[in-house]
């Protein structure tokens, strides 16, 4: 169970090699000792993770988890519950693609938005049946700021995090009976591994930053914040803005 102060006995990070992922998981983790699950393809970058986690005292293990595998996603989750009950379960895979790519070549979309959009709904329909099987637990969702208004540089990604993001802002309401809890994070551009070579947007943050907001925002029992908080603030000028204005934008 989360404690008082919004500290998990047990984390499960669907995606288990994200900067920003792993960056929350350890932050959760912070001053105790968790059990924690990561799900990912087989890679060094994964047992890196994993004996980062296990040098640091926390009992980890991995599974196999492959976004695009549909069919392999039951499977993924009935392994990550197989020790117990989890306290909390952060969905942070995703993929940024080449946007002007995405937009004239069908594979390339419908690959960014398997990944980013169908995947994490079919995951987050079997953790839903889970977290309401056990009575208890939080789900985090990772999403983005480029959700809330897409922008001609990157439509489909932005379209296909604002699939996810109606998704389990939907979940939050249909799990609020069940004792289950919903948090939905949009960053804004955050430095790392996803956005190497990229240049810095305004407000860019970096994941323990991401991480430290997820954290407080557990712990006040929000249902959605952003990182920087201040994006907050800017994503609502910029969802009101007239299209006209919008589209002149260098965006």
């Amino acid at each position: 169970m989360i404690n008082a102060v919004g500290t998990p006995q047990s984390v499960l990070l669907l995606g288990g090699t994200s900067d920003i992922g792993l960056a929350v998981l350890e932050r959760l983790a912070r001053g105790t000792r968790v059990r924690a699950v990561l799900a990912a393809r087989p890679s060094p970058r994964r047992d890196a993770a994993v004996a980062r986690l296990a040098a640091a005292g926390h009992d980890v293990r991995a599974v196999d988890f492959d976004a695009e595998d549909l069919a392999g996603h039951a499977r993924t989750v009935e392994e990550a519950f197989a020790a117990g009950d989890l306290d909390v379960a952060v969905v942070a895979f995703g993929v940024l693609g080449d946007q002007e790519r995405a937009w004239q070549d069908q594979a390339a979309a419908v690959h960014l938005v398997q990944v980013n959009c169908t995947a994490a709904v079919s995951t987050g329909v079997l953790l839903a049946g889970r977290m309401r099987a056990q009575g208890h637990g939080a789900v985090i969702a990772l999403s983005s700021v480029a959700g809330e208004r897409p922008r001609r540089s990157n439509f489909v990604y932005g379209a296909s995090k604002a699939g996810m993001d109606a998704f389990y802002t939907g979940l939050r309401e249909a799990l609020r009976p069940d004792g289950v809890r919903v948090l939905v994070v949009r960053p804004g551009f955050v430095r790392g591994r996803m956005t190497s070579g990229l240049p810095a947007a305004p407000l860019s943050t970096t994941p323990e930053a991401v991480a430290e907001v997820t954290a407080r925002a557990l712990v006040e029992r929000r249902d959605v914040v952003w990182a920087p908080p201040l994006l907050r603030v800017v994503m609502s000028g910029v969802r009101h803005l007239p299209a006209a204005v919008f589209r002149r934008l260098p965006v």
